[in-house]
């Protein structure tokens, strides 16, 4: 079980106490590029799935592979939550630490 809780988990809660500068920003805009990127891949991924689903499914000369197309609507079903799951997330923690630049900015200011 707490494999599963460190796969689905990125990493620990990071609070920044330090100044941000020009390269950090650019890292936070590569991270979210790259998160938005392997969203599209597990979408990308999902719909293979479906396809090679329908196109098993409606092989007629091989009945004995058929329960393989449902199989794969399966796994593209869940591939498609995995992917959203994770995407969610990781966008949710980096909301969280560009609040905390901001915060961070704001008490530079004063």
């Amino acid at each position: 079980m707490s494999d599963l809780k460190n796969f689905l988990n990125f990493s620990s809660e990071f609070q920044n106490t330090e100044k941000i500068i020009l390269r950090d920003y650019l890292s936070l805009e590569r991270t979210k590029l790259a998160n938005e990127r392997t969203l599209l891949s597990y979408i990308r991924s999902s719909f293979y799935l479906l396809l090679s689903g329908i196109a098993l499914v409606q092989l007629e000369d091989l009945n004995q592979i058929n329960f393989l197309g449902y199989v794969a609507f399966l796994l593209s079903g869940i591939a498609l939550l995995i992917g959203i799951y994770r995407f969610r997330k990781l966008n949710k923690q980096l909301l969280i630490f560009y609040k905390q630049v901001k915060d961070l900015e704001k008490q530079d200011l004063t």
